[in-house]
């Protein structure tokens, strides 16, 4: 089975969830012997795992007819692609986008990221999956989360093959309900064309069906996993810290991940104990009200902000911590306590989570419910019997929760749309 797949992220270069999850939605479709995936991706960095999929940057796609001969291709974008690839997709140029601001190879330039023009790379995006579409056979087409959903409708009027569009978040959980239009417009655009929609959790598979009024027989929660760890990471040592215990929190701080709960509960738990450290490790647009708010509550001494992290300073902050938590107000799965578990970092995380939908050896609470966080925080760190409970039975259930699982389940619906 072919599969052409739209992303915008893909390892080693992420900036959230949507990269590391679609990385193990394609390693656990690859893991089927007759799967055979093309992964677009914005921007390609020559670096990516190309194990199981065949990577398309879409920088590299020209839609305007260049005359350009081997060489000079193979220096610009041989590490990227094979400049046979570019001849071919040269061929299947299908309108006249000289207008557009095109580079020596008649392609167009993308950041990789999410920049402020983004609407415009999004519409971009779409044009250059108009060559990548007629070039390519498929059997299925599959867009990750609503920046490539109007190239997945563009290949399927396109090709007439059947359209599935994955759901890692909707804007009702970005914004907490204060939905940007525009946004909204595609994300229901994407979802009316599509044959099928999978919902990372059974909390988003309600959310597309009554915010964007979708039949329920088309829309079906599909529950993301965790990868093994790979040796390197499970030979990191974790920083001793044999007087104080370590509590962290990791993600963008933004609104819809529930940082200011984190502090609150935080100061809490300080009015009981002072031995304990909180990290507040990523970026975003809340960052220095909670430096500021942390400073108001007089626990900034007990506080740790060290930025964005990435690779292998994720595991190794996660092995040293003692608790990990995460208090989302809207997280439509929440891939980051199942990688907590996996170090043997016992794991708090709200009941507004979908993957609360499938772990059973953490601690669960309302994000709202800060004391009730607070003396999660507090028994875990004080009570060594649920601290290696949590640790022992955790690692053992998300040992189980696998992409490969996955990947089977992807595969029927597959087969079902195809007519197998």
């Amino acid at each position: 089975m072919k599969v052409l797949m739209f992303g915008w992220e893909f390892p080693p270069h992420i900036l959230g969830g949507l990269g590391t999850a679609s990385y193990g939605l394609t390693q656990g479709l690859a893991a089927q012997d007759d799967m055979d995936i093309t992964f677009c991706i914005p921007k390609p960095w020559g670096d990516e795992d190309q194990r199981f999929a065949k990577i398309i940057g879409m920088n590299s796609v020209p839609i305007g007819w260049r005359d350009v001969d081997w060489n000079y291709v193979q220096n610009r974008i041989g590490h990227v692609m094979n400049p046979q690839l570019y001849y071919d997709m040269r061929d299947h140029i299908y309108a006249d986008f000289n207008y557009m601001n095109l580079n020596d190879l008649g392609c167009l330039e993308f950041s990789g990221r999410y920049p402020d023009n983004l609407q415009e790379e999004i519409n971009n995006y779409s044009i250059v999956a108009g060559v990548v579409a007629r070039t390519e056979t498929y059997d299925i087409i599959h867009a990750h989360d609503w920046l490539t959903y109007p190239a997945g409708i563009h290949a399927k009027q396109i090709s007439g093959k059947p359209l599935v569009i994955h759901v890692h978040a909707t804007d009702f959980d970005r914004s907490r309900g204060n939905v940007n239009p525009t946004v909204y417009s595609i994300e229901k655009n994407g979802m009316d064309y599509a044959d099928c929609i999978l919902c990372v959790s059974e909390l988003t598979r309600q959310t597309v069906i009554n915010q964007y009024h979708q039949d329920p027989r088309k829309v079906f929660a599909m529950h993301n996993a965790v990868e093994p760890l790979p040796q390197e990471i499970q030979d990191i040592q974790p920083i001793p810290h044999p007087n104080e215990k370590i509590v962290t929190f990791m993600g963008r701080i933004t609104m819809q991940k529930g940082p200011e709960y984190f502090v609150e509960a935080a100061n809490l738990v300080l009015h009981r104990t002072r031995n304990i450290r909180f990290v507040m490790a990523g970026s975003g647009d809340m960052m220095e009200a909670m430096i500021d708010l942390a400073a108001e509550r007089g626990i900034a001494d007990r506080f740790h902000f060290p930025g964005f992290m990435k690779g292998k300073q994720v595991y190794e902050l996660l092995k040293s911590s003692d608790v990990y938590i995460m208090p989302s107000v809207s997280e439509p799965f929440g891939i980051s306590p199942l990688e907590a578990m996996q170090c043997m970092c016992p794991s708090i995380i709200s009941y507004q989570s979908g993957c609360a939908e499938i772990l059973t050896k953490c601690i669960k609470t309302d994000y709202w419910d800060i004391h009730a966080m607070a003396d999660a925080i507090y028994a875990i760190c004080t009570y060594p019997a649920l601290y290696n409970y949590l640790r022992e039975e955790g690692k053992k259930e998300v040992d189980g929760i696998t992409w490969e699982k996955v990947g089977l389940k992807i595969r029927q619906h597959y087969d079902r749309l195809i007519g197998k």
